[in-house]
């Protein structure tokens, strides 16, 4: 019987990965924010360093990171077969399993991480600029969607906490002031 992998081994070695890949938390964290911050007055980089974290307990995400990865390295290596090989070092634009692969990972997280998604996919901001194959060393076909992809998906997230956050606040607010009223 084939061991089961434990969620703890899948998410570290997932993080090992982005590490070895020279990827951060936060250099993912900073994506968030530049992303976030017009719409969240005061946020720290702290929030999307945590926002980071939890798109990270995906299990799907860290899967994905781990495919992505090793197809990255293999064709480094010059592992694949033709023409595969070709198409992934070269980064061509009309693959689109990179993305494919990616957009699965931002699709829990609503549409606002999908057009995310599609943004940093185009814009290539931060850490993904200086992962895109195009532009950079190393091949990273998949890791530059992948890192976008979990930027995105954390950007979501606190788009949509925010707005909880708003309307709880709204709310209380709604409260206080109809107590007020019939004490007054």
């Amino acid at each position: 019987m084939k061991r089961q992998i434990h969620s703890r081994e899948v998410k570290a070695a997932a993080l090992q990965r982005l590490a070895e890949r020279g990827v951060t938390v936060e250099d993912i964290a900073e994506v968030v924010y530049l992303m976030q911050a017009p719409y969240n007055v005061g946020l720290k980089i702290q929030a999307c360093i945590e926002s980071v974290h939890a798109v990270l307990e995906k299990r799907e995400i860290q899967h994905a990171i781990l495919v992505g990865t090793e197809l990255d390295i293999m064709a480094e290596k010059n592992m694949l077969s033709e023409p595969l090989q070709s198409i992934i070092a070269a980064d061509e634009g009309l693959f689109g399993c990179d993305e494919t692969l990616a957009l699965g990972s931002v699709l829990g997280y609503g549409s606002i991480a999908v057009t995310t998604f599609g943004h940093l996919d185009k814009q290539k901001i931060g850490i993904i600029k200086r992962l895109d194959t195009k532009r950079g060393g190393g091949i990273h076909t998949f890791l530059d969607d992948l890192v976008a992809s979990i930027a995105a998906s954390a950007s979501g997230r606190m788009a949509h906490r925010l707005r909880d956050e708003q309307e709880r606040e709204e709310e209380r607010r709604s409260e206080f002031q109809a107590n007020d009223e019939q004490a007054g």
